[in-house]
């Protein structure tokens, strides 16, 4: 009884651990059939190669899986189960000696397979009644299949019970796993239920599987392998490899057409093959072999099918599940982006606020505590103390007031007879309250000084944490619409490109936001006749409703890769500048700066900076306030905040007068709305047709005062306007006598030209003749003229082809 119960608490506790594993059960399975599979009549090279890979991958059920192996191998044909169990025990052995010296890795597996699978073999030889060369051949031919099939299960076991994590699978991995499946198949060879062979069912059903997963390649590949191990099993089925080849491909070839076709496929390769090879017997229960596979594909789950594609690269499902994988990652990304912009938003605030409670000290609270300060030293000390603060407070209240304002107006009496006589009568230390007072008040006010950097100092951060803030919230926005599904949108478009004759390799929209759209075109296009420019863009802005150019060609590394072409919003205006500049006295470098570049949100940025002075220290302060400006307006940063940072570096790069004025022009490409910032600049002159208007503004240069007033002015300009900015080397040319901006309003207007670059030249050429050709200063003179865009090649109309709807903007 006692033994009984010991029985069935083990029994127990293997069904337990059945119901707790999800696969456990499946490779206990697969251990009881490659137990029992034997190829090439003789050999059993599976058993050891599974034990091993079950034992570092599944150290929980190695146990388990050798008694299925023995198990197994005791049904097989011609049964072995002391020689199974002897390559396990020598196995085992070798492996936990490999663990006491820390030795025991998954690498060595196939070496320690390959040596207990040679030893074991060898001493069945010897011990045998023959000794032949043919029958050492064997036993290392055993041994090296042992080596390869550990290899092989390395690979499979993982993937088998998909505890791999890879969005795809490798060739390699899909390979070793049909040979995995195919050599469980074969140790089902010999059963057969109403004449049907269990093994050729099996494969037929592996076979509908994978083709309608991954189409005629996968089909074909698992007909090739699954034939010809099966063929290693059971000599009469060597015609199986070619039947399920044959097969697969004609399965997979149709398998768009869902189950029923893709079984039909099957069915007729399999038919056909019978037909030609088999007799009649062989052709019906060859029939009836695939008509019981195509039922066990019918009643397999559509969720199944559509797993095993998720893995198999080029299909459907493994596309989307990589935009899947794709579109998570830019969630979580755009999340994280986002905390990271509460978190300055929050200090943004928290400078604020600490701000907002020192404004909000009274007044009269600082005069309490600075007429208090001078009571304290003065009246502390006095016998009329009590008198003057308790007996006369009010009297004496107001007329410290009223000495404390004297002191403020800086009127306080050189001597003591223009002291009031009402102060002298009620105190009798009057001169040194007034003297103290003065001194309190010097304290007071440089008190009050610091108070007011430190003030300055905290909005000015508060600002940049709030700026750095919505650069991220932008960011974030930007990530978010980004992972936006397109398939739809792609689709239609490739469907209308395809519509024209031309085939493209791949397209990928990255972003249908209009003004800002983003799409990439891959194709194998001979060189010559530019069909982007010609055809596809044209195509794209008639299906768009916007007109789109090519942005970027980039033609391929290796020969037979296809070129990538970037499409995107071409803008309805564009700039063309030139620029002209000369250094004082004919020096090479000069103290002015400029720069002219597209800041990537359909703006385009023009400036000229100014640094103090001339020379090389004077062209470092006006480049770096450049260079500095441009960086932070790229990275989308509010132009006001970013000319306050910049001005807020200067500051702290020297503790020398070193300044930069800056003139600063963002024209909007969409609108052409320009806004104007200018910061101790001299003016600028838009030039609109005969007429010259003055942009200007009055404020100082960058670099002197923590705190500066940045003027902004926004102008609308119109197709054909010339903006004109210049530094003061320029503007200040005709001396103190003659009105500057009525002289630059003349010269502008009476160049003959519209080409930016010849208006520059003309401009500069024109100062420097009117001093005869001195250079006083540095001089520097942008140019830069706005007009519509015109694309290159006009958008057409193509009958049938509808407009791609775009998708809602992420909020």
């Amino acid at each position: 009884m006692m033994r009984k119960g010991r029985e069935w608490a083990a029994a127990r506790h293997f069904i337990q651990v059945l119901l707790a594993k999800k696969w456990t059960f499946l490779l206990v399975a697969v251990a009881f059939l490659l137990g029992r599979a034997v190829i090439l009549e003789s050999l059993m090279p599976f058993a050891a190669a599974y034990f091993a890979v079950i034992y570092f991958l599944r150290r929980d059920i190695y146990l388990w899986v050798a008694i299925s192996l023995v198990g197994g191998s005791w049904f097989a044909a011609d049964p072995a189960p002391m020689w199974i169990a002897m390559e396990i025990a020598v196995l085992f052995l070798f492996l936990k000696g490999l663990e006491s010296y820390e030795r025991a890795e998954l690498t060595s597996a196939p070496i320690v397979v390959f040596a207990a699978t040679l030893l074991v073999q060898l001493f069945g030889v010897f011990i045998g009644d023959s000794l032949s060369w043919y029958n050492f051949m064997l036993v290392v031919v055993e041994a090296g299949l042992s080596f390869v099939l550990t290899l092989v299960f390395i690979q499979a076991i993982p993937v088998l019970t998909m505890t791999k994590k890879s969005a795809s699978l490798k060739n390699e991995e899909i390979i070793c796993l049909m040979i995995l499946l195919a050599s469980v198949m074969t140790g089902a060879v010999g059963w057969v239920l109403y004449g049907l062979s269990a093994e050729h069912v099996m494969s037929r059903y592996m076979l509908l599987l994978f083709a309608l997963a991954g189409g005629a390649p996968l089909g074909a590949s698992v007909g090739v392998v699954a034939g010809l191990i099966l063929s290693l099993a059971d000599y009469g089925a060597i015609v199986q490899m070619s039947l399920l080849a044959f097969a697969g491909l004609l399965a997979g070839l149709l398998r768009e057409g869902g189950k029923m076709a893709t079984a039909f496929g099957m069915l007729l390769g399999t038919s056909i093959l019978s037909i030609y090879v088999g007799s009649q017997a062989d052709v019906m229960s060859s029939t009836w072999e695939s008509v019981a596979a195509a039922t066990m594909l019918m009643l397999t789950p559509r969720a199944m099918i559509r797993t095993i594609s998720r893995y198999v690269p080029g299909t459907n499902e493994h596309a989307k599940s990589q935009h899947e994988y794709a579109r998570r990652v830019r969630e979580v990304t755009a999340d994280r982006v986002t905390q990271y912009s509460d978190v300055f938003r929050q200090l943004s605030r928290s400078f604020g606020q600490l701000n907002k409670s020192v404004t909000d000290v009274k007044r009269e609270d600082e005069i309490n505590h600075f007429m208090g300060a001078v009571a304290q030293k003065t009246c502390a000390s006095c016998h009329r103390r009590d008198a003057c603060w308790e007996d006369k407070f009010f009297h004496t209240y107001k007329m410290m007031t009223d000495m404390m304002t004297t002191v403020e107006e800086d009127r306080v009496p050189r001597n003591n007879k223009d002291v009031p006589k009402s102060w002298t009568t009620h105190c009798v230390k009057t001169p040194l309250v007034l003297s103290d007072m003065q001194q309190q008040y010097e304290l007071y006010k440089n008190n009050m000084h610091w108070k007011k950097q430190i003030f300055d100092s905290r909005q000015l951060v508060a600002d940049q944490l709030l700026g750095v803030s919505q650069v991220m919230e932008d960011l974030a926005r930007e990530i978010k619409r980004e992972g936006q599904t397109l398939h739809l949108q792609e689709e239609q478009i490739r469907e209308a490109v395809e519509g024209l004759g031309l085939s493209i390799q791949g397209i990928d929209i990255v972003n249908l936001e209009e003004g800002n759209v983003d799409i990439e075109v891959y194709h194998t296009f001979g060189k010559g006749f530019d069909e982007c420019r010609k055809i596809i863009a044209p195509l794209l802005s008639d299906i768009l409703g916007e007109h789109i150019a090519v942005k970027s060609e980039v033609p391929p590394l290796k020969s037979g890769e296809p070129t990538l072409v970037m499409f995107g919003s071409a803008k309805q205006f564009e700039v063309e500048t030139g620029i002209a500049g000369a250094a004082k006295g004919g020096d090479l470098l000069s103290g002015d700066s400029f720069t002219m570049t597209e800041l990537g949100n359909g703006k385009f940025a023009v400036a000229i900076s100014d640094g103090m002075g001339n020379g090389e220290r004077a062209r470092e302060e006006s480049s770096a306030a450049l260079s500095i400006l441009q960086q932070l307006l790229q990275s989308g940063m509010d132009e006001k905040l970013a000319v306050k940072s910049v001005n807020s570096v200067l500051l702290l790069r020297s503790s020398d007068e070193m300044f930069a004025t800056v003139d600063l022009a963002i024209v909007d490409l969409y609108s052409a709305q320009t806004t104007f910032m200018k910061i101790g600049s001299t003016p600028s002159f838009i030039r609109r047709g005969n007429e010259v208007i003055p942009i200007s503004a009055n404020n100082l240069p960058i670099g002197i005062l923590q705190e500066i007033d940045v003027d902004i002015i926004s102008v609308q300009m119109l197709p054909g306007d010339t903006l004109v900015m210049m530094s003061d080397g320029i503007y200040d040319a005709p001396g103190h006598a003659v009105n500057k901006e009525m002289w630059m309003k003349r010269i502008i207007s009476e160049l003959k030209t519209e080409d930016p670059q010849e208006m520059a030249d003309a401009l500069l050429e024109r100062v420097v003749r009117y001093h005869e050709g001195e250079i006083v200063d540095d001089m520097t003179v942008l140019v830069a003229r706005i007009d519509k865009h015109m694309p290159e090649w006009a958008s057409f109309r193509w009958p049938g082809i509808s407009k791609v709807e775009r998708p809602r903007t992420v909020s």
